[in-house]
């Protein structure tokens, strides 16, 4: 029992799964019939396929998988679901797909496979349905897929080229040339253009060649599908004919291939009311007959393309007329009433004028009563053209304006001229009187209203009661030359045409009298004129401008401009207004029609540099500086600007400048220049300093106006000398030397002998030579030949120790004194003669000698017997000179000697002074 159980247990699961299996296999309803087609126009596969009977008898829901590949791709290229729920019917089912490539290109194949919505299985994949392409077929040469068509822009294309039957293909090109992309196969070549684009060419041209160098071409034309016709309408002239119009929308398509428009009736498009034709304008025209509703409907179409719009209307409701005809015009000077026809009488219309104005501006007159044939304008200037046209509408039921009529030109009459002259005057002193030159002008405010035929002037002097003076001048005329006294006169002018005089301008010039010359003032250009300012004054009610505009020329074409009380400068502008030109303006105040001179202003509209540089006439130069002087620059009306100072440049040849107190200034070839200021045109005189000396300089003067200098071409060249203390200092170092150097070698022994004199010896004197006596082989001096002039002692002590000293009888006996109170040395004056001294009996006797070769300079001031004073104590700065002739015992008289010991040492103490030694009173030095 327990065996049996266990068998059932295991039997009964396996029960179960095999009947849940076949349950599932009962619910697979696999693919019985597969068929695939082409379509080669549309490059499209048909796919056809059927299920078994039970399905479609059970009406099942069922999903279909199918896929398709290429023979030549081992991936499945697109892969689509299909849901259907089947029907008793059982018709077979189909499927659609387009390829982006075509389809002769390669071989496609479609299979598929299903799957109930009530299971989870599908069936088995259906075997592969193949469609063969032409890669597979014996051709002989390449051939181009697909074959030439129309395309629309935007869209992208693939072609294809196959080779013939076992060649390869070389060469797969596009022109003009595009973005593509190719693929490559040993047969087929595929080539993908997207974006295709009328802009690079209204058609492609796709070539191809093999190996064999055989080929294929084709051509693809590139447009647009035609778009709905734009401001499609209908309307009728005559409530006969009815047209229908619109306009053309491009398609780059032309010939066969260009839009085909057909207008027919809504209801029964089949049969054409009228086909259009198009320029500028596409338009369809047919007899309407009794028919006043009409529905119609315009359809175009080309090859890439169709579109349709559609109008419905009433007749009544869209009448257009036509244009009006035979226009003419009856004028005033203020008015024109024009006049003109139509074609449709029995029309009722109401009209419009359109009057084009002189100045551009356009006036449009409705006409007040209907079916009116004229209508007038009013307000109109004199002789003034106008042009004018009309169009018409239909009074009822209004649709649209008409076209325009033929438009008319045609002049107002004159009338009286409106507003004033604009006069000025020049004034010229002559003698006897004045030339007055009259202007006059047309201002804008004056209306002429006709063509002037001349102009009236009229003259009258204030001061007496004399008839006025007309003269008249010819309209060609704008200005005339008269001459007056130097009385008040009252100038009137008129313009007259056809109709009549303007009203009078008046213009009165004052008593001749001497005005003071004004200073003319300066004034500066801008862009747009020249600036001129002046100083208001409360007692004129209007102020004028005047200036030439060729004034170097004659006549010079004088201009001027009236301004109001108010206004205190303005910005006089003119076409004739050049650069470097001067121009001249009198600013003259106005009142009671008398003009007064207020101020004068020149000026340029842009000033220019000076035609000519100043001329140097004199360089004054040192070793460090240099002056240059230049005449003065002459300024007159032909200078292109005013000079407002001038510019100094200096530079050494060689090197760069940098001078103290200059400003660097770069030429166009890159040299450097000092630049020197000089802001006053009246100077003549600059002194550039801190040069070199001995150094080669360039110098130019230039003048510069607001408008600059020109350039810098020719220097003038100066060569500073050398340093003249320099060679003072170097004269007095080297050349005084040598020189004294020379002469003292020229005079050797004359320098010497000033300079280092030989000091005499006794022993070599001429007069101490004695044949008498010899003391130790020296020469002895004898008495008789020395005749001294003076004995001073060294002291007062030594005087009294040779008291009593023996002259020669000759002389007298000195005695001891005072001199002028004061003590001093013993002083023995004695004459100019020979003198003897015969041996007196003595104590003591003392020989004095003096060399008369020296002179002391105490001696030649004083006399020879004036004894020296001492010094004084306030007196220390003085030096007392002094020759003293030295004193010797007397050795000839050896016996007067007390002893041996002292002759001795008064002979020792012999000694002969030179004149060279100074001594003072009481000492040596």
């Amino acid at each position: 029992m327990m065996n049996q159980f266990m068998i059932l247990a295991v039997l009964l699961p396996l029960r179960m799964c095999y009947t849940a299996y076949s349950q599932q296999e009962s619910d697979v309803f696999p693919v019985t019939y597969l068929n695939v087609s082409k379509d080669l126009d549309l490059q499209r596969l048909l796919v056809e396929w059927d299920v078994v009977k039970s399905a479609h008898d059970a009406e099942l829901a069922i999903s279909f998988e199918i896929q398709v590949c290429r023979t030549d791709e081992a991936t499945t290229v697109w892969t689509e679901f299909q849901n259907v729920t089947l029907d008793k019917l059982g018709k077979p089912l189909h499927w659609t797909w387009d390829s982006d490539i075509p389809l002769e290109c390669m071989s496609h194949a479609v299979r598929i496979r299903s799957k109930a919505k009530t299971s989870k299985i599908w069936s088995q994949w259906s075997l592969w349905e193949s469609l063969p392409g032409l890669d597979t077929s014996n051709r002989s040469g390449p051939q181009i897929f697909p074959k030439e068509k129309i395309l629309a822009e935007g869209s992208d294309i693939t072609l294809c080229c196959i080779g013939g039957k076992g060649r390869t293909i070389k060469e797969f090109s596009v022109f003009p040339a595009v973005d593509v992309f190719k693929h490559t196969n040993s047969q087929v070549r595929l080539l993908t253009v997207e974006n295709l684009s009328h802009d690079k060419g209204s058609n492609i041209h796709v070539y191809c060649f093999d190996e064999d160098k055989r080929s294929h071409e084709a051509a693809f034309f590139v447009g647009k599908p035609p778009d709905t016709p734009k401001d499609f309408s209908c309307q009728t002239q005559d409530m006969k004919r009815v047209t229908c119009t619109w306009r053309d929308q491009e398609t780059y398509l032309y010939g066969e291939n260009s839009p085909q428009y057909t207008l027919s009736k809504t209801s029964s498009q089949k049969t054409a009311l009228c086909k259009a034709t198009c320029s500028k304008q596409c338009s369809c025209s047919w007899n309407i007959g009794q028919q006043r509703i009409w529905n119609v409907t315009v359809t175009v179409e080309n090859p890439l393309g169709k579109k349709t719009a559609t109008d419905v209307f009433d007749v009544d409701h869209r009448l257009y007329p036509t244009a009006p005809f035979q226009v003419w015009e009856d004028c005033t000077d203020t008015e024109m009433t024009l006049h003109w026809n139509y074609e449709n009488n029995e029309i009722e219309l109401f009209c419009q004028t359109e009057v084009l104005q002189p100045d551009g501006k356009v006036e449009l007159h409705n006409s007040s009563v209907a079916d009116s044939r004229r209508i007038t304008v009013r307000g109109l200037q004199p002789y003034t053209e106008y042009t004018a046209r009309v169009r018409c509408g239909a009074a009822k039921h209004f649709w649209r304006w008409s076209a325009w009529s033929h438009p008319l030109t045609t002049r107002t009459k004159e009338g009286t001229p409106s507003g004033k002259l604009d006069i000025w005057r020049e004034i010229t002193p002559v003698l006897g009187g004045r030339n007055v030159t009259l202007f006059w002008k047309q201002t804008p405010s004056f209306q002429a209203n006709g063509k002037i035929i001349s102009y009236e002037v009229t003259l009258k002097k204030i001061e007496d009661g004399s008839q006025p003076e007309s003269i008249s001048f010819s309209s060609v005329y704008n200005s005339t030359r008269i001459f007056i006294d130097n009385h008040s006169y009252r100038i009137s002018i008129m313009a007259k045409n056809n109709a009549n005089v303007s009203l009078p301008s008046v213009l009165i010039i004052s008593r001749a009298t001497g005005t003071e010359e004004l200073k003319e003032g300066q004034v500066n250009g801008t862009d747009d004129g020249i600036f001129i300012s002046w100083e208001p004054r409360s007692i004129y009610n209007s102020y004028i401008i005047d200036w030439c505009n060729f004034p170097r020329l004659q006549p010079c074409d004088l201009q001027w401009k009236r301004f109001g009380p108010n206004t205190s400068s303005a910005v006089i502008s003119s076409a004739a207004f050049v650069p470097g030109v001067r121009y001249k303006f009198g600013i003259y105040g106005s009142v009671a029609n008398r003009a007064s001179l207020l101020e004068k202003k020149i000026g340029y509209l842009r000033e220019l540099p000076p035609f000519l540089d100043p001329i140097v006439r004199k360089v004054d130069l040192t070793y460090n500086s240099v002056t240059l002087s230049w005449d003065s620059y002459l300024t007159n009306e032909s200078d292109p600007g005013f000079v407002r100072g001038y510019h100094v440049y200096v530079s050494p040849i060689q090197g760069n400048c940098n001078l103290k107190g200059s400003k660097k200034h770069i030429l166009s070839d890159e040299s450097e220049l000092c630049k020197y200021t000089i802001e006053n045109p009246e100077e003549k005189r600059y002194t550039v300093k801190h040069l070199m000396p001995n150094t080669k300089y360039k110098v130019v003067v230039k003048a510069f106006t607001g408008g600059g200098e020109t350039p810098i071409v020719n220097f003038r060249y100066i060569d500073t000398p050398y340093n003249s203390n320099m060679l003072y200092f170097v004269f007095l170092l080297v050349i005084v030397p040598a020189l004294v150097a020379a002469i003292c070698h020229w005079k050797m022994k004359w320098v010497k002998e000033c300079c280092c004199p030989v000091i005499p010896s006794p022993n070599k004197s001429k007069v101490l030579s004695f044949k008498e006596f010899k003391t130790d082989s020296e020469k002895v001096m004898k008495i008789n030949d020395c005749l001294p002039d003076m004995l001073a002692m060294d002291s007062n002590d030594e005087a009294h120790k040779l008291h009593p000293v023996t002259w020669s009888p000759l002389s007298s006996t000195p005695t001891e004194d005072k001199i002028d109170g004061h003590n001093s040395s013993w002083i023995y004056p004695s004459e100019n003669v020979a003198r003897d001294f015969p041996p007196t009996p003595t104590p003591q006797t003392h020989t004095c000698f003096e060399n008369f070769a020296y002179s002391s300079p105490l001696e030649a001031e004083s006399g020879p017997y004036q004894i020296p004073e001492t010094l004084e104590a306030g007196k220390t700065n003085q030096a007392v000179v002094l020759y003293q002739p030295q004193c010797y015992i007397d050795i000839f008289h050896e016996d007067t000697a007390s002893t041996t010991t002292e002759t001795g040492e008064r002979k020792n103490s012999l000694k002969y002074i030179s004149q060279t030694d100074t001594c003072w009173l009481g000492g040596r030095v």
